[in-house]
């Protein structure tokens, strides 16, 4: 499908706005970056493959009038070119894109562009203010540089599962696919300081992002567990290892979390649940005596929890100041009047899905905000007007589409 112009793409004036972004990348990690770097302002065309396209178009269902709805998830404010540069007529379009992109975004296994002259030591010889970022499992180098990455098996690798769990049960992988965002959030942030680092000496540069580095990353204060006891930090539930009261109580008809970052919220919570004796218990008295008790302190604050509703509990305890919520479905945090207000939930008119809704750009910024203008794009949707732009007339984009090299 190639129905709509480039040019028809509204304007936007976005932190990014005025650069072009080369999109390599399929699946989650690299398409959750140039997402980012999209939403900013950039430019992006998405490089798919002909006739199958991005890996998440088949992910489903379900699907939205035939559009997987996990692609659609990722992928707005994209245009899409179907190309296989594996033949000589794609890669001298590749090529042409390369020369007008600021920033090249691939996740490619390493090594498999570099055998296709595609890597970046070649590329910058001949582009050398490109920003070329590569996403991969392990990194470039390495021992396991090669081994292949995806988002499980690194939320097992990185540590992850080890800590997520009942304790003393199975180890459960996140609900959301955390290795591959939190690499396209870390990939975008290094993409935006190539940018900025090329204003300021003249070049671009080559960032490499591995998933396992990016999931290392946030371990943060259980690895400095790791580190200061010598020990691997047990699963410990919906717990916090180092505070307490900091963890999900179930009242008569749900569950909510209680968050009591210190001494002075303790005390606050326990007048709420009427057992303010339990805040000058010596046991009880400081977070480090909760952490070192929190065995005996949980059954009795979670029998005072269990006579109330969750409503009221909530109500009792934001009024007192004590930092708390409910444990939501999605439906009800996706029609949350505070989300909808931020804009964070935005209906989208699809070419061929129809209605569809995309969740909104977290990051608000008063001077040069981000936005989400167009819809994700149906396979192939902008190849004419791209190879338009290229040189290419009507004849040579015919002749590229018989030979399907797009």
């Amino acid at each position: 499908m190639s129905d709509t112009s480039a040019t028809s793409i509204p304007a936007t004036g976005g932190a990014l706005a005025g650069l072009k972004v080369l999109d390599l990348t399929r699946v989650l990690s690299g398409p959750y970056c140039t997402m980012m770097l999209a939403d900013m302002g950039a430019r992006v065309i998405k490089v798919e493959q002909p006739g199958k396209g991005d890996d998440t178009r088949g992910w489903g269902p379900p699907f939205q009038n035939g559009e997987s709805s996990y692609f659609l998830s990722v992928n707005r404010n994209k245009e899409s070119l179907t190309l296989n540069f594996k033949r000589p007529e794609g890669r001298a379009v590749l090529d042409k894109l390369i020369a007008n992109a600021d920033v090249l975004v691939e996740n490619f296994r390493p090594g498999t562009l570099d055998r296709q002259g595609l890597g970046y030591d070649a590329v910058s010889a001949i582009h050398p203010r490109l920003v070329y970022c590569s996403i991969s499992g392990f990194g470039q180098t390495g021992p396991r540089r090669s081994e292949p990455g995806y988002d499980a098996v690194m939320q097992g690798e990185g540590g992850l599962m080890s800590i997520t769990g009942p304790g003393g049960g199975t180890p459960y992988r996140l609900g959301v696919a955390i290795a591959d965002i939190v690499s396209g959030m870390f990939a975008a942030y290094g993409v935006a300081l190539g940018l900025l680092a090329r204003e300021r000496m003249g070049q671009g540069q080559y960032i490499d992002v591995g998933m396992l580095d990016s999931v290392a990353a946030l371990l943060t204060y259980q690895a400095g567990i790791c580190f200061a006891t010598g020990q691997a930090p047990p699963r410990l539930g919906n717990q916090h290892p180092t505070i307490v009261p900091y963890e999900t109580f179930t009242a008569s008809d749900g569950d909510i979390v209680v968050a009591c970052g210190n001494d002075g919220l303790f005390v606050k919570f326990c007048a709420v649940v009427e057992a303010p004796a339990l805040a000058e218990d010596d046991r009880f008295a400081t977070n480090k005596s909760r952490v070192e008790n929190q065995d005996a302190l949980r059954p009795l604050l979670a029998g005072r929890l269990g006579t109330r509703s969750r409503g009221a509990w909530l109500d009792a305890l934001k009024t007192a100041g004590v930092p708390c919520g409910a444990v939501r479905d999605l439906a009800e945090v996706l029609s949350d009047p505070q989300l909808l207000e931020r804009m964070m939930v935005l209906p989208m008119n699809h070419p061929k899905a129809g209605n569809i809704n995309v969740l909104g750009v977290p990051v608000k910024m008063a001077g040069t905000p981000g936005s989400v203008r167009i819809p994700p794009p149906v396979l192939g949707q902008h190849s004419h007007a791209i190879l338009e732009e290229l040189g290419y007339d009507a004849a040579g984009i015919s002749a590229l589409e018989q030979e399907q090299v797009i």
